[in-house]
């Protein structure tokens, strides 16, 4: 008998490897898929803001730089750039969007914020890029005396900046001497200084005929409290006018009559003597021959 033949151990057959590009893409097929929308899509928005992205970036005449914009309304008594340095201190120089809904109150806040700009009147903007700004500005009405050179007020007393004058600029207005304060903020603020508010209104209220009657300098005598005021001139020429205007003691004249008499002085010269004080604070009958009263010292 035959025996059947042995089978033995069959031999392990590798399976071929299964490799190459197809068999990656097989497997991966969701993954590539959702690649391929991403990729697509970035494209795509690449491919759209390159076409508005010039239309979307502000155009150059849609930019206010400074040489547009125009100031009116600079007096002549101010010398210095005043556009320059508002638009410089309020970092606005290096152009801005002119749709910008806040451009026009900006622009108003640099120009208030100059010193010698009392009121800002008005801004408009237009196309192309442009600007138009109104200002009133203040007005200097006396030199303050001080330790080392003058420094000019305006009516109200607010300190202007004083580089704007020479010496022979500030020669041409009235000086207030007597005053021992020191300006209590920077230029474009009030001195705060009731003597240095008095004395601005005084030189406003004399106004032309300082130099008419050769008036240089104005000065406080008497106490606080019951502070007046005398006016001079080349020596001797010294005018008690009285209390500040508006400021008057109950019986003296106002002020508006005090320059009524200056004015007749003005025209008529022999009115009165130079060599001798003038009282404005006696009544217009018996001011030439009334001298000026004892002042109590401060």
């Amino acid at each position: 008998m035959v025996a059947p033949p042995r089978r033995g151990r069959p031999f392990p057959v590798e399976e071929p490897e299964g490799g190459g590009i197809g068999s990656f893409l097989s497997e991966h097929r969701a993954g590539l898929g959702a690649v391929a929308v991403i990729l697509a899509a970035a494209v795509a928005g690449w491919v759209i803001w390159s076409r508005v992205s010039e239309s979307a970036r502000p155009q150059p005449d849609a930019i206010l730089l400074p040489d547009a914009i125009e100031l009116r309304g600079v007096a002549p008594w101010v010398r210095s750039d005043l556009k320059a340095e508002a638009i410089r201190n309020a970092s606005l120089d290096g152009g801005l969007p002119l749709e910008d809904p806040e451009l026009a109150r900006r622009l108003a806040r640099a120009f208030e914020m100059h010193p010698w700009v009392k009121l800002v009147v008005d801004v408009s903007l237009r196309h192309p890029a442009a600007a138009t700004v109104e200002v009133l500005c203040r007005e200097p009405v006396a030199m303050v005396g001080v330790k080392g050179g003058l420094l000019a007020v305006d009516a109200e007393g607010v300190v202007l900046p004083s580089g704007d004058f020479t010496a022979e600029s500030a020669s041409l207005y009235p000086r207030i001497s007597g005053v021992e304060s020191s300006p209590q903020g920077p230029e474009g603020s009030a001195w705060g200084d009731p003597v240095v508010e008095e004395g601005a209104a005084l030189a406003v209220a004399v106004g032309p005929e300082w130099k008419q009657l050769g008036l240089t300098e104005c000065r406080p005598v008497g106490r606080p409290g019951f502070r007046r005021w005398e006016l001079v001139g080349a020596p001797p020429r010294t005018i008690l006018f009285g209390s500040a205007p508006g400021r008057e003691a109950p019986g003296e004249p106002l002020a508006a009559a005090k320059i009524a008499r200056l004015r007749a002085i003005e025209a008529d010269p022999t009115a009165a003597d130079a060599t001798s004080p003038l009282d404005l604070t006696q009544e217009a009958g018996d001011a030439a021959a009334t001298p000026i009263p004892s002042i109590p010292s401060p």
